[in-house]
């Protein structure tokens, strides 16, 4: 919470290169299924959660922006790529997985329905595993390490020291 009690949400890219904060109530957040959606995100869907109106600071860089259709900018790391925002007249909306907690924010609605996969509805019915469950498959996990930044705002980033390859 902030000093006059709003909530405050954080998060950033996967590399780090932009963080953002939130103060304030956040809006409807939602899934959509459109193609713009799907293509933008390489995934099934986009997760995206609005913003309050001058409750959104960039604090560590700042997306690079594509104009996806007369009305919409689509907001990513140029960095590592991850999608960000989806800015539209009406106000920004962010990408619920780039959110240093993501299960705090629920999507309450569907939209873009019409190019909804046919497969999505049957997705929890898949067998479920967790990541060390493959190393039959994919042994390099044993010893795996992660230069995604982490899920809390840093100081530096990159580190001073950098990763070793």
């Amino acid at each position: 919470m902030s000093l006059d009690n709003r909530p405050v949400y954080a998060g950033g890219c996967q590399c780090g290169a932009v963080r953002f904060r939130v103060e304030g109530a956040l809006g409807t957040a939602s899934i959509c299924h459109c193609r713009m959606c799907q293509k933008a995100f390489g995934a099934f869907y986009a997760p995206l959660v609005t913003a309050p109106q001058g409750g959104l600071r960039w604090t560590r860089g700042e997306p690079k922006r594509f104009q996806s259709s007369s009305h919409v900018k689509r907001g990513f790391c140029a960095e590592c790529g991850t999608p960000l925002t989806y800015e539209g007249p009406d106000g920004v909306a962010l990408a619920i997985g780039a959110f240093d907690a993501p299960e705090e924010v629920t999507p309450t609605i569907q939209f873009g329905v019409e190019a909804k996969l046919p497969y999505v509805d049957a997705l929890p019915a898949l067998t479920e595993r967790e990541t060390m469950d493959d190393l039959d498959d994919a042994p390099f996990l044993v010893d795996l390490v992660s230069y995604q930044h982490p899920d809390y705002d840093t100081e530096e980033w990159p580190p001073a020291k950098p990763p070793q390859a």
